[in-house]
Formats: C-alpha cells, sequence, structure tokens
C-alpha cells in the first residue's frame, strides 16, 4: 500500500495531536534500537551457552519492529524473550539479588541508551518541529506521549518542549497504572489532559503498537509515519493514512471544506 500525498489536518474536525516520541519528535529510535541489540545480544550470548544452544543474536529490523518497537522497556524484554521461548523472573521482593531478571535487563537497556544519547546527542525531526508549529498557530493542541521514562529530559535536549501543551510519558503510566502500547491509555489520557475527545483526536505514531494503540482507542485520525518500509503493516493496524515524514502532512485553514479521515 502506497503513502499518502498531501494529507490535510482540519482544525474543523481535529481539535488535539498526540505524537509518539521516538521516531516522530525526535530521530532516537535509532539509538534505542541499538541499545535494545546490545542488551539482547550480550544476554543470548550468555543464557544460551550456558543452555548448550545455538545463539541467534537480536535481529535490528524484524525484531525491534515486532517485539519491541513502540512498548514499554518492560513489556519489550517480555516480549522479546517470549518470542525466543525465554522466561526471566519479574524483580520483586521475592527475586533472587543474584538472578537476572526483567527488571534488570530493562535496567541494562536503559544504561545503554543513556549513553548513546550522552554521547551523540539527540536531534528533532525538522519536517515534524514544522508541523507543530502549524498545528499551534491553528490553535490546535498538542502533546508527546511515550513510554520512556526519559521523555521529559529528551523532547527538552532535542529543543522541542516549547512545543508541547501536554506530556504523557513513562513516570505517568507507573503512577496511574497505565498499560502500555497496544493499549490505548497512554493516548487517552493524554486526549484528557488536552480536553478534545478522541474522535476529535489525532495520533501520530511509526510503531505498529501504537498505531493500533490509536485504532484501539477509538482517535478520529491515526496517522502512521512509515520510515522502515512498513506501509502496510501500519494500515493493517489501523492507520488512516501513512506518510514517510511529516512533511507530507500538512494544516488546512480553518475555512476549508470539511475533511474525513481515509486511504
Amino acid at each position: 500500500m502506497e503513502h499518502a500525498r498531501d494529507a490535510v489536518i482540519a482544525p474543523g474536525e481535529i481539535t488535539g495531536v498526540a505524537f509518539d516520541m521516538d521516531g516522530v519528535v525526535t530521530d532516537t529510535a535509532s539509538v534505542h534500537a541499538a541499545a535494545w541489540k546490545r542488551t539482547f545480544d550480550d544476554f543470548l550470548r550468555s543464557h544460551l551457552s550456558a543452555e548448550g544452544e545455538r545463539y541467534v543474536p537480536f535481529a535490528l529490523r524484524e525484531d525491534y519492529l515486532a517485539y519491541v518497537d513502540g512498548r514499554s522497556r518492560l513489556d519489550g524484554v517480555r516480549t522479546f524473550l517470549a518470542s525466543r521461548g525465554i522466561t526471566l523472573p519479574e524483580d520483586g521482593p521475592d527475586a533472587d539479588p543474584r538472578a537476572l531478571t526483567v527488571a534488570a535487563l530493562g535496567d541494562r537497556k536503559e544504561r545503554y541508551f543513556l549513553d548513546y544519547v550522552g554521547a551523540y546527542g539527540v536531534t528533532a525531526y525538522p519536517s515534524t518541529i514544522a508541523l507543530l508549529e502549524s498545528l499551534r498557530r491553528a490553535g490546535i493542541g498538542t502533546a508527546v506521549v511515550s513510554a520512556s521514562r526519559n521523555c521529559a529530559a529528551i523532547v527538552r535536549a532535542a529543543g522541542a518542549a516549547r512545543l508541547f501543551d501536554v506530556r504523557v510519558d513513562g513516570r505517568d503510566a507507573e503512577r496511574l497504572r497505565l498499560p502500555g502500547k497496544p493499549d490505548p491509555a497512554l493516548f487517552l489520557e493524554a486526549a484528557r489532559r488536552m480536553a478534545t475527545p478522541p474522535a476529535r483526536t489525532a495520533v501520530v505514531e511509526d510503531s505498529l503498537a501504537g498505531v493500533e494503540a490509536g485504532a484501539r482507542g477509538g482517535f478520529g485520525l491515526v496517522v502512521g509515519v512509515d520510515r522502515v518500509q512498513q506501509a502496510s503493516q501500519l494500515y493493517t493496524r489501523g492507520a488512516h493514512v501513512v506518510v514517510s515524514d511529516l512533511g507530507e502532512l500538512t494544516v488546512a485553514e480553518k475555512n476549508e471544506d470539511e475533511w474525513t479521515p481515509g486511504r
């Protein structure tokens, strides 16, 4: 399936837009993928060697997109390990402190990610910044949504914090006990904080789990951003339109005709 051309957000129909952070606002998806690969490859080498099994490394495209992209850190650990038939104990009061746990692997990945960010910095996509500025001029609310506990620091480092009215991140998810994507809870909380009903709110996502969350939440417009040639999968998960870059998405003048989301 092809990318949409000249897709439009109509202010009369959409009153708020919730943006995923990694891969949509900031160019950090590749940094996360590298941190996940380092984490899982180190673990798999030692674990499979101890079990006498053949080592198959974490695949940056297939494994990252299918099991990790868009999910919370701990859900990413669980989902990928389940794909390999591996179960680890959760970190809790009864966990053996010497045992490798889901939480310990998640913490390891987080350290690697922050090391990479510290070494290479964070950038925002210029086309996303331009779209955010257009939305704000049109009086449309904006939110950044991420499962990351570092969302505020990352968006601030990218120089984009000023463009968001609302932030819903991993700290909120933990405090409010919100399930991660593909559950729509994070996006629904963003819509609530923007005081925009889901039916008049757009979700902008690059992950399959995130697009599914937007569809499951009943959002009026679900935009898939396809940076890795997975347009058909994004449509299958519920995207109304798919673009290769947010420069292809524009904000209509308020007096233009109504626009109905579609392919």
